[in-house]
This record gives structure tokens, sequence and C-alpha cells, in this order.
């Protein structure tokens, strides 16, 4: 099952991929629903969101790596889900800043913005993800021809960095576990993803020296 799964098969494990990837927003409203998101609320649904937002980040991005090494390749169909679920909890995210914290005041939200750098990292991570996530389906694959649509997913690494950037950022000094383990899994795929980009890039041959004509023989000395 695990080296080539039936179409049956992929559909269920999609299908529980689907309900684990749900997972986090169930908990987030039954924790709201029963009143239990802790004395700040909006703080809690916003570490929440963005947290896992680059859980299913990084995990989508270990796809590649782990296909090349376990030579799976069947797991490259679940990747567009996790990346559209990535997109959902960073809606999510961007949605509690922008309700919760200025009541979607434009003003109020270009202000902040423009003023707090972690929020500027993170509101630029957010606009870069969005043409990904439109993007994410076989029309567009068509419109855009596969080299330039892999061109624009490419930056799905900037995002990473943007966001570890900004979770970095706003994570107080004696809780920086969590944002430093994030920062060194997206070290290890960046490596990664450098070494492999090398490894399959064809050298170039060079030409053969040309040697110049002569029209005329050298005299002897």
């Amino acid at each position: 099952m695990i080296n080539q799964p039936s179409s049956g098969q992929l559909s269920l494990i999609k299908a529980a991929l689907f309900v684990l990837a749900l997972l986090p927003f169930a908990r987030l409203l039954f924790a709201a629903v029963n009143g239990d998101l802790g004395p700040e609320p909006v703080e809690f649904v916003q570490r929440w969101t963005g947290t896992w937002t680059i859980n299913l980040l990084l995990l989508t991005l270990c796809i590649s790596p782990l296909r090349a090494v376990t030579q799976w390749h069947w797991i490259l169909r679940l990747r567009r889900m996790l990346g559209l679920f990535t997109f959902f909890y960073a809606t999510l995210h961007f949605l509690a800043f922008i309700g919760f914290e200025h009541a979607f005041n434009l003003n109020e939200i270009a202000r902040d913005i423009l003023k707090r750098p972690f929020v500027t990292l993170g509101f630029a991570a957010f606009a870069i993800l969005i043409p990904l996530a439109a993007t994410s389906n076989q029309f567009a694959i068509r419109r855009l021809g596969g080299r330039r649509w892999q061109e624009l997913h490419r930056s799905i690494y900037l995002i990473a960095i943007l966001g570890c950037l900004h979770y970095f950022w706003l994570t107080k000094a004696e809780n920086l576990m969590w944002p430093l383990t994030y920062s060194v899994i997206l070290g290890l795929l960046l490596r990664w993803r450098i070494r492999e980009r090398k490894r399959k890039a064809v050298p170039v041959p060079k030409a053969p020296a040309v040697k110049p004509l002569r029209f005329f023989k050298q005299k002897p000395d």
C-alpha cells in the first residue's frame, strides 16, 4: 500500500488527511463555543491559527524530500491539499488580526502594517501566499505553463522565511524554543532544496578552443 496505493486507498488517505487538517480548526471552534479561549482570547486565536499555518507550511515543504528519500511518488498528490490548508489557516490568522484587533478599520490596519515590522513580514508572507493558493489547480497550470507555474510556486520558500521571521519577532525571549525549532527545520529544507537543484543542474559544455587563423606565415628568426 505504501509504495503504490490503489486509487481507492489514495482516496482514503486524502480523506484522512483532510480530517486531520481540520482538527485544529475544530479544536478552536470547540474552545470558542465553550468559552475556553483563556484570559486573552484574541491572542489565543491569533497564536493558534498562526502556529498551524507554519506547521502545515513546513509539512508541505517536507513532501518533496520525503518522496526523494522513500520513493513514495504518490505523496506528491497530497501536497496541494496541505498547501491549501496552509492558506486556510493563514486566512483565519489574517482575519483575526484585522477583525479582532482593528475591527476591519482599514486606516488602523494599514498603519499597523507599516508601523510594526513583524506585522509587515506577516502581511508580506500572506500577500505572496494568495497567488499560490489561487493557482493550485490544473487550469492555472495549463494557463501559466509548467515552467512559469513552478517558478511562481518556488516562492513558498520565501513565504516560509518571512513566516519564521514573523513568528520569531513577536515571540518573547523566554519562549524561543518553537521559533528556533521551526527555523532549524526550514534551514534543513532550504539546504536540501539547494543541493537538489545543484544536482539536477545540467552543466553547460565548454566550447572547444578555436585556433586563430594565420594568413601569413611567420618569418623564421
